[in-house]
């Protein structure tokens, strides 16, 4: 596999983030506690661990999981018409767990801050001075 090993902190995330369940199936009103770690711009940028996202099966790959679910890949537009920009359903995800009284490593919250500065816009008491 391409691009640098995750780090310790950065496997803890991941892990918060699985604790989560599938944010799609979420979205669509379901609790899927099994996933695997969705990386939303490659493996090889140096901030590649930290923009991820919890996806089952289905959601993930198209051919796994339930059938007649939206998988990202290869259905990356469709998916997003349904569930909404990637980068927002990360910012949902740091916010669920923020709210869950998880602590989110500062090397997430930069990462997707830097990405897109909205992505944390609705995050209750972050600032990008946080960030």
């Amino acid at each position: 596999m391409k691009g640098r090993a995750a780090t310790l902190e950065q496997k803890h995330y991941h892990s918060l983030l699985a604790d989560l369940g599938c944010i799609a199936c979420r979205k669509d009103g379901n609790h899927n506690p099994v996933v695997s770690i969705h990386h939303i711009d490659g493996r090889t940028k140096p901030a590649a661990h930290w923009l991820v996202l919890p996806l089952c099966a289905g959601h993930h790959q198209d051919g796994t999981g339930v059938p007649g679910l939206i998988a990202i890949h290869p259905w990356k537009t469709r998916f997003e018409a349904k569930y909404g920009p990637q980068m927002v359903l990360l910012g949902e995800c740091i916010d669920l767990l923020l709210e869950a009284g998880c602590i989110v490593p500062a090397g997430a919250l930069e990462a997707a801050q830097k990405q897109n500065p909205e992505t944390l816009a609705g995050v209750p008491g972050l600032s990008t001075a946080h960030a």
